[in-house]
Order: structure tokens, then C-alpha cells, then sequence
């Protein structure tokens, strides 16, 4: 999946979610006025808009443990180039600092061959 896919597709989970809480809360209305009712509440109508809250709000929950399972695995930072830069540049330094002393090393062999 594209980094600019990730947004669009939570966004898209997120509305989805919106919808289901609407629904939910139409539900929960629902069964107030159910139970409001003058002649007393039909149980098969409760039975049936409190299996669908129950269901309805055990996949909200669903939804919302995945998208944030998702926000935490998605990194935006990851193609950022910083952390192996600064490591090249340390491995340069070193180098270079190596590179140094064994200029000096071959230096001092050199002279102490021209000596004998």
C-alpha cells in the first residue's frame, strides 16, 4: 500500500465507523421509545434492536482496535534518510581519522628504512 493510501483508507475507516455510531444511537432512541410506548414494550423489538446495539457496537470496537493497530504500525518517518546519513558521515570521519594514521605508520616505516 502507497503512504499516501494509508490516510485515505483510515479516513474511509473512520467514516464508516461515523456511520455505525449513528446507527447505534438510532438503536439506543429506539428502544427509549420503545420502552416509552403507552401499551407497554413489545420484548420481540427489544430483543431485536438490543442484539443489533450489542452486535453493532462489538464491530465499532472491532473497527477502531484495527485502525489504531494500523496508526501504530504506520510510520511516515520511514523513508527518512537521517539516521543511515549521519551514520555514513561517522563511518567517513573514521575513515578518514583511520586513513590518517596509517599515513603516519607508513611514514615512520619509511623513515626508519631510510635510517638502516
Amino acid at each position: 500500500m502507497d503512504t499516501n493510501d494509508v490516510p485515505n483508507a483510515s479516513l474511509q475507516l473512520l467514516h464508516q465507523v461515523e456511520k455505525r455510531i449513528v446507527r447505534v444511537l438510532e438503536l439506543a432512541g429506539g428502544v427509549m421509545e420503545e420502552l416509552a410506548n403507552g401499551t407497554g414494550p413489545r420484548m420481540e423489538v427489544l430483543n431485536n434492536y438490543c442484539r443489533e446495539f450489542m452486535q453493532s457496537i462489538k464491530e465499532i470496537q472491532m473497527m477502531l482496535r484495527q485502525e489504531i493497530k494500523s496508526a501504530c504500525d504506520y510510520r511516515p518517518f520511514e523513508k527518512c534518510d537521517y539516521n543511515s546519513r549521519i551514520s555514513n558521515e561517522m563511518c567517513c570521519k573514521k575513515l578518514s581519522m583511520i586513513i590518517g594514521r596509517l599515513d603516519g605508520m607508513k611514514q615512520t616505516i619509511e623513515e626508519y628504512n631510510k635510517a638502516n
